[in-house]
């Protein structure tokens, strides 16, 4: 797969890679579901199969159980390592609801509990998971952050969901390697501020859920999508209730004329839209099957037309 230099890093990665958020398996707050573990460690092979040569995951994920998984793929894998990214910022109780916590002993310790559930020395990406309210609280979890990347505990420092002005207060204490943003013909929103200030920052961006958590995948039906089960965090969502659903829904069918013409499928043209921003550098791509990674991966490579964007973007 074609690669792109990160940011400020030496990090040269496939313009799409594994995203994680899916296998840490159900039972907490924001969980797809029920996961099968041999079957996300199948995802994760095949995804290295592929080409794609990074994986994104983070400690809320499964409560730790994403990073776990991750850890014995890798164990598992023959090939060359990829690059490891993972997040801090969000903790969970004894119920495992997710606590938001950047207080840079939150932080710290987050990053030991890491490196050990990723059983390695040093992770090649760590970013700030969510803002707080005040800009004063993530002046000080970027100071940690970036006093980790000296310590050698991490390779290079990143934020996610972070607002331009956020970012801009980051960048008088350090320059920020990356942000990772929500981006999608559902949501593009970070198009007005936070993607024209990291492509004049030189600030990477790696966007997560390109393909609206299924959304455009053009497997959810309406069918479907009134009965997502209760612990399937979509099923709480706007965007998989009416009056959007029916708005969303029919962006995947302009998705299926285009995919028809390229032969591939409509969340590999939905991948490919978001890779079009001369901003992104690389896009996160969740998986929680091989059968599900071979439906995504040529959407690094898929070269839309004029004609092609313009049909997408009528909706």
């Amino acid at each position: 797969m074609e690669t792109r230099r990160l940011g400020n890093s030496d990090l040269e990665i496939t313009r799409i890679g594994f995203g994680a958020w899916a296998i840490g398996g159900g039972g907490w707050q924001f969980a797809w579901g029920v996961q099968d573990d041999r079957e996300s460690i199948e995802a994760i092979h095949r995804a290295l199969e592929c080409g794609m040569n990074w994986i994104d995951t983070a400690p809320a994920y499964g409560t730790g159980h994403s990073e776990e998984i991750v850890a014995q793929a890798l164990k598992d894998w023959k090939g060359s390592r990829p690059y490891v990214f993972t997040k801090c910022g969000l903790t969970w109780d004894e119920k495992r609801n997710i606590v938001p916590n950047i207080t840079p002993a939150s932080i710290r310790k987050e990053c030991e509990d890491s490196l050990n559930r990723l059983q390695v020395d040093c992770i090649d990406l760590y970013q700030i998971h969510w803002p707080k309210d005040e800009l004063k609280e993530a002046e000080d979890a970027w100071s940690t952050v970036v006093k980790l990347k000296e310590e050698g505990k991490i390779r290079w420092g990143g934020v996610s969901n972070f607002s331009a002005e956020e970012m801009e207060c980051c960048q008088k204490i350090a320059p920020v390697t990356s942000l990772q943003p929500p981006y999608s013909l559902v949501k593009p929103d970070v198009e007005k501020s936070e993607l024209p200030f990291c492509l004049k920052n030189g600030i990477g961006v790696i966007v997560y859920a390109p393909m609206a958590s299924g959304l455009l995948t053009g497997a959810m039906t309406k069918e479907r999508a009134t009965q997502l089960p209760e612990g399937d965090w979509r099923s709480r969502n706007p965007e998989f209730q009416e009056p959007k659903l029916t708005k969303n829904l029919a962006i995947v069918e302009r998705l299926r004329k285009v995919a028809a013409r390229h032969n591939c499928s409509p969340g590999e043209v939905a991948i490919a839209w978001t890779l079009l921003n001369p901003a992104v550098t690389a896009a996160i791509v969740g998986a929680r099957s091989a059968q599900q990674v071979d439906g995504i991966c040529k959407g690094a490579n898929i070269k839309l037309s004029a004609g092609d964007i313009a049909e997408i973007t009528s909706v």
